[in-house]
């Protein structure tokens, strides 16, 4: 589990044959999870200067390729004993969006992010999402757009600064609105269990 606050800007060496090499300060352990532009990966080898990961092919069907390359950012797994900040994030990439507008304000710059019109039920106005694996709020949502209100500070420490028009994110929506989504959908769809077949299981056990 992650909690969407970057801890580094590290620097991809080479991305060959599944395996994402990082140059980076972190000091990982084998089997370590980390979380690379919002994608979480285990460690499979360290090196001198950083570490190696493995990307799976489920893993690779869903993420934007080209967040592998320059700089990405890092965050390792959380700890038992760190302190919660951010939101609950998995390193679950639910798809892919694009910068669409972004607005400068008087001490804050608005960002318009495209996803597919089905993901927009799961995200919520006020609620949090993770966008290359930063922790973020959501001010507004649209038909197949939401709108970010990114603060001077979060512009700074981390890419979001570099972001255009275009650029492609990925995406990683509310996890308790999926959650309550999918229980709903389920609920809609199944009938109620008879006390025969609630009979049936508990003789099971």
């Amino acid at each position: 589990m992650f909690t969407g606050l970057i801890r580094e800007i590290a620097t991809v060496k080479n991305y060959a044959n599944n395996i994402l090499s990082i140059q980076s300060k972190h000091q990982a352990k084998l089997g370590d999870s980390i979380a690379i532009n919002g994608i979480c990966l285990t460690v499979i080898k360290v090196n001198s200067d950083g570490f190696d990961l493995e990307l799976a092919d489920e893993t690779r069907s869903i993420i934007d390729d080209t967040k592998l390359s320059g700089h990405v950012h890092l965050e390792p797994a959380m700890q038992l004993s760190d302190r919660f900040e951010g939101h609950i994030v998995q390193g679950h990439i639910d798809c892919i969006g694009k910068i669409t507008h972004i607005t400068k304000r008087e001490n804050a710059t608005d960002f318009i992010i495209e996803v597919e019109a089905k993901q927009i039920n799961y995200i919520v106005p006020k609620g949090s999402i993770t966008i290359d694996g930063i922790s973020l709020t959501v001010n507004e949502v649209y038909s197949d757009t939401f709108r970010l209100t990114i603060i001077p500070h979060t512009l700074k420490e981390t890419l979001m600064g570099e972001y255009k028009i275009g650029t492609t994110l990925n995406i990683e929506t509310d996890l308790f609105a999926r959650y309550i989504e999918h229980i709903l959908r389920n609920r809609a769809t199944k009938k109620s269990l008879s006390w025969s077949e609630v009979d049936a299981l508990q003789m099971q056990f």
